[in-house]
């Protein structure tokens, strides 16, 4: 498959690795049925998603095996393989998904083990790019130790099926813990122009080089709705979640965005966010809608 370069916000390079890729990727968790589960009502619009994310040079994926749960990672190898040169595929393990589509905790050695190896064969892959360790649960992250879970995706990668490891919907402190164990190359974590409880926390993972991957950018399954936004993309001539997405790039360099979206159309429309520059006012007025 060919693709062709684009702006993209630019690049990032995972600290200690040889990964760069364009700060806008793309999410694909929207791509599973409702509810995040089972197939998609448009199964051919879901592979022109991820074909038309390639050719427009969107070089970072986000998906799990627990998106359907297998759902996506088979649209992504059904749409990709044999993958083009520089995608990376990120993907996150620590949940399963119950047969009344419930959200369980699967922490255990058996089960992180278990949920790497689906990734990979569903991916048609020998070695998962970047694996997030995903805690807590839908109201946030918990105040558990991360220690145990974390060492046994650390063996994994010393077995070769894992390159590089991160961490999902965690506290500074678990991070804190976890750099203890490991070397850890990005945060995936609740953030956007509503949810800022992580501002200090991407500061400091900015400093270190560490990615900041902002899950639900745009307000997750309810958009962000601000009349502070609304009037910021007139002014622009450009969409609310456009402008959405062009503060958390201007936010911090470290910032990595993974839209999700099942439409070729917002895709593109997603894409454009990388080249809205937003003047100084704007940012200052944006500022406040988390107050």
């Amino acid at each position: 498959m060919t693709t062709h370069s684009s702006n993209l916000g630019g690049t990032l390079t995972f600290p200690g690795t040889s990964i760069t890729v364009h700060r806008i990727g793309y999410g694909a968790m929207q791509l599973a049925g409702p509810g995040v589960f089972g197939p998609p009502r448009d199964p051919a619009g879901a592979l022109a998603v991820l074909r038309e994310a390639v050719r427009a040079g969107i070089d970072h994926l986000d998906t799990s095996d627990f998106y359907g749960p297998h759902v996506t990672n088979q649209l992504i190898k059904q749409a990709l393989h044999p993958y083009p040169p520089g995608l990376t595929i990120v993907s996150k393990v620590g949940f399963r998904r119950g047969a009344d589509r419930s959200w369980l905790p699967a922490l255990s050695r058996a089960e992180l083990t278990a949920a790497v190896r689906d990734n990979l064969n569903n991916l048609g892959i020998e070695a998962l790019d970047l694996v997030h360790l995903r805690v807590g649960d839908a109201h946030g992250p918990s105040t558990a130790s991360i220690a145990e879970p974390l060492r046994v995706l650390v063996e994994l990668r010393e077995q070769g099926l894992v390159r590089h490891l991160g961490l999902s919907n965690v506290t500074a402190k678990q991070i804190a813990q976890a750099r203890a164990i490991t070397e850890i190359v990005s945060v995936q974590n609740l953030y956007n122009l509503a949810h800022r409880t992580d501002d200090a926390l991407i500061d400091e993972l900015a400093r270190d080089g560490i990615a900041y991957i902002p899950f639900f950018p745009l307000g997750g399954f309810t958009p962000l709705q601000s009349d502070k936004l609304a009037n910021a993309a007139r002014s622009l001539e450009a969409t609310p979640m456009q402008v959405a997405l062009a503060w958390l790039l201007q936010r911090s360099p470290n910032i990595l965005l993974i839209p999700g979206t099942s439409s070729v159309d917002h895709l593109r429309e997603n894409t454009k966010a990388a080249s809205l520059v937003l003047p100084p006012e704007i940012v200052r007025e944006l500022e406040t809608v988390a107050g």
